[in-house]
């Protein structure tokens, strides 16, 4: 019985059975041990099998779950310790290569646009935006009612100007306190409601801020005049000679409204300056306690979440101290009584020695608060010199002292007349004159100007609005030019609202048009403070957004277009053509050979023959956008461009010879944040 018991394994792994080594193993040890004596009597091939099995077994093979001794024993092996280390050092080498691109990537990368740059600014006067409370006054409540627009519109940055407390005098830009809301539109807790809203919409916030005035009302004039500690000479006084019972004032100088900008106090018994109204005294910006206190109120309302200012006025901040007269324009009326502005060079009360030092002390305010990663806060300057570009420059600073990130553009604006020439000279003057790494900005329209409707005509609206998304840099709507709104009649303007400011800048402040009832859709009140037009029922954003070949239309396809392409947002600017009729040029980007070409018409039909202009343009471009819709999508040979009165299109063509490469353009090109494309690797990189 034992020895068939012994041989059922053997048996079974003849016939191809299942074979348990470890059982035949210690059976045949056993065996060996026990009974050496059945060993003969065992059949042949039975121990033949046993001795096979005992080979198998000492030839050792890799299998999950081994434990730690048997595993040593294979890792020891050359076979997987070199394939290990060869592993490793891959891993190693791939480690090394991936942070080299890394920093390759960042090294080579040019710099992000920053919030300022990347969007156009949309400009809000709150008082005529959206009123919320049936007042006939527009308020921030209305602004955040209405935010959905300016992202409709693809917009990321709403400035809005002036809302401190004010007896509104000149518009609201003589505050009576810098640290308080306006009641006419609203309290703080509305401001602070709605730059929550903006932000929570990933929209930045611009507000006006003037430091050169103050509205008489203000404390600190009436502490002032009683001559009260600090407060003394907070403002600018001066003794006056009185005779025959009038003011001789201490010398020529005239107020930009008009008339001597001194004006004699009953209190102080002294005259005090002012640039502007007589209500708006002059801040002495020379006494380091009244530049403390606009360091204060910058701070003040930087902690409150504003994203940047608009600083304006600036230009009036210092006056000479010697207080000589200043030269008349017509040497004839030397000694005559001056009354208007433009009679005198303001060689003594504008652009003073240490201005400059002063916009500095802002900007190093404002970069305290500029630290934190995405919270730059932006600079502007509004000092308008019409005559001086060289002036309006410097408030870029220079290439190591940083003051504005740039100062407001106001040539389109100042135009005297429309013609393509006149169009390109505006916009040659601000790039030549730039300087070097600067970002430009450009504006059609503003609070103290006529609508483009009205200054140049309905038929340039569209056209005004291409040019202005289309040129490089940060461009920046008045409210109610994307819909092409136009001024009221200065007849319309009651004697009621004289009161708000000089009544000439009244008819381009009328309400908002958001739809074709009663008022516009601006208040729900029975009437708004200021007239709303009489075309509000076919010039309203709610008819336009439905009709495609709309003023609205145009503009977002526009601002959609200037967001979706490179070239529009940080490539080169190469004029190509203007004449009395049409101003031509292109956008392209190096590494890419998509190419945009603007032919704008500012004066009566033409046909320009392009291809002869620059002689590697394809014989074909197409149409991208035009301000006739129904255009888009064409193709139109470049031998033969016709545009009538008005007509502005976006042409899209590719060539491997950008105009910005070619000998006969140079000098006619321009770059602000010069970037390249590499359409291998689908990025930008600096070293073209």
């Amino acid at each position: 019985v034992k020895v068939e018991a012994r041989s059922l394994p053997m048996e079974l792994s003849e016939k191809g059975g299942v074979e348990n080594n470890g059982f035949v193993q210690n059976e045949a040890f056993e065996d060996k041990e026990t009974d050496t004596s059945s060993q003969e009597e065992m059949p042949k091939t039975c121990s033949v099998d046993v001795e096979s099995v005992a080979v198998e077994e000492r030839v050792l093979k890799p299998y999950a779950g081994m434990p730690k001794e048997v595993l040593l024993q294979f890792s020891s092996q050359a076979r997987y310790k070199v394939t290990r280390e060869i592993l490793f050092w891959l891993i190693i080498a791939g480690a090394i290569a991936l942070v080299c691109a890394t920093i390759a990537i960042i090294a080579l990368s040019p710099k992000c646009l920053d919030w300022w740059q990347a969007s156009p600014i949309y400009q809000i006067y709150p008082r005529s935006f959206k009123d919320s409370n049936m007042d006939g006054n527009g308020d921030l409540k209305g602004i955040q009612e209405k935010l959905d627009h300016i992202t409709y519109l693809n917009i990321k940055t709403v400035w809005i100007t002036s809302f401190f407390k004010s007896p509104l005098k000149d518009l609201g830009y003589g505050a009576e306190d810098f640290y308080d809301i306006d009641p006419i539109f609203g309290s703080m807790r509305d401001f602070e409601n709605l730059i929550a809203a903006i932000h929570d919409k990933g929209l930045k916030l611009i507000m006006d801020l003037i430091p050169n005035h103050t509205s008489d009302k203000h404390q600190w004039f009436q502490l002032s005049r009683n001559r009260t500690g600090k407060y003394t000479d907070y403002y600018i006084w001066q003794d006056c000679t009185q005779a025959a019972g009038s003011v001789i004032p201490p010398n020529n100088w005239v107020s930009v409204f008009g008339n001597s900008s001194w004006q004699f106090d009953e209190v102080r018994k002294q005259c005090y300056f002012h640039q502007f109204g007589k209500e708006q005294p002059d801040l002495n910006i020379r006494n380091l306690a009244v530049q403390q206190e606009i360091q204060d109120i910058i701070k003040f309302w930087l902690n409150k979440g504003v994203d940047g200012f608009s600083f304006g006025a600036v230009k009036f901040l210092l006056e000479a101290t010697h207080l000589r007269d200043e030269p008349p324009v017509n040497k004839s009326q030397n000694g005559v009584i001056i009354t208007a502005y433009s009679q005198l060079y303001h060689d003594y009360t504008t652009t003073q020695v240490g201005l400059h030092d002063i916009i500095r002390g802002f900007r190093h305010t404002m970069n305290q608060f500029s630290r934190e990663p995405g919270k730059y806060r932006f600079m502007g300057t509004d000092d308008n010199e019409k005559e001086d570009i060289e002036a309006t420059m410097m408030y870029y600073g220079t290439t190591f002292i940083q003051e504005a990130d740039f100062p407001f553009n106001f040539n389109l604006i100042n135009m005297k007349n429309l013609s393509g020439n006149s169009i390109f000279e505006a916009v040659d003057l601000w790039m030549k004159n730039m300087p070097a790494g600067k970002w430009p900005n450009w504006a059609v329209g503003s609070p103290n100007t006529a609508r483009i409707s009205t200054r140049i005509g309905k038929e340039y609206v569209n056209v005004m609005n291409m040019l202005l998304l289309t040129l490089p840099g940060t461009p920046v709507t008045y409210y109610g030019e994307e819909i092409g709104m136009e001024n009221i009649e200065l007849e319309d303007v009651s004697k009621e609202h004289v009161n708000s400011g000089p009544v000439a800048t009244l008819p381009e402040k009328s309400p908002m048009q958001w739809d074709g009832e009663v008022n516009a859709g601006f208040t729900e009140g029975n009437s708004s403070w200021l007239p709303v037009n009489s075309d509000y029922q076919s010039v309203n954003v709610e008819i336009q957004s439905t009709w495609s070949n709309s003023t609205l239309s145009l503009y977002r396809a526009l601002t959609l277009l200037r967001n979706r392409e490179l070239p529009m947002s940080r490539g080169w600017m190469c004029y190509i053509w203007n004449d009395s009729d049409v101003f031509v040029y292109v956008r392209e980007l190096d590494g890419l050979d998509r190419v945009f070409m603007m032919v704008l018409n500012f004066g009566q039909e033409s046909t320009i023959d392009l291809k002869a202009i620059v002689p590697n343009l394809p014989s074909q471009a197409v149409i991208r956008l035009s301000t006739h819709f129904s255009n888009a999508g064409k193709v139109v040979d470049t031998k033969l461009i016709k545009t009538e009165m008005g007509e502005g299109l976006v042409l899209e063509y590719e060539t491997a010879k950008p105009v910005h490469t070619m000998e006969s353009f140079q000098g006619k090109c321009f770059v602000a944040e010069k970037a390249c494309y590499s359409m291998a690797l689908d990025l930008l990189y600096v070293n073209c």
